[in-house]
């Protein structure tokens, strides 16, 4: 079975007015729902969010050495404009860390199954 690291911001860390009125809980149920989606179709998923920044680097680091990989993927929100910086840092550290991991990246939790099936 395949092994996905989900890297995505954690929805506490960001502005709840960009959520449309839904509370960071809901926003990370959702998440989860679309990560069970993921587990369903038979791969292995281990959910890693982050803030921004404090803390992201070593969560990220943490997560990857307590397994390998097959995939990480990226969400949306890490690569937001604002979230540049970060995005490098952490795309880095995953190079280093998981070099054999395929990259892949959503578009939002709603197509994360098929972003992973792309390349797992």
């Amino acid at each position: 079975m395949a092994r996905v690291l989900a890297l995505g911001l954690d929805p506490a860390s960001v502005d709840p007015k960009e959520f449309s009125g839904f509370s960071p809980q809901q926003v990370r149920a959702f998440i989860e729902s679309q990560l069970d989606r993921v587990r369903a179709a038979g791969y292995e998923v281990v959910s890693c969010y982050v803030d921004l920044g404090e803390t992201a680097e070593a969560v990220t680091a943490r997560a990857l050495k307590a397994q390998g990989f097959d995939c990480v993927m990226i969400g949306a929100g890490l690569r937001a404009e604002a979230q540049l910086i970060l995005f490098e840092k952490l795309i880095n550290l995953v190079s280093a860390q998981a070099p054999g991991a395929r990259l892949c990246f959503n578009s939002s939790p709603g197509d994360t199954l098929e972003a992973v099936r792309r390349w797992v």
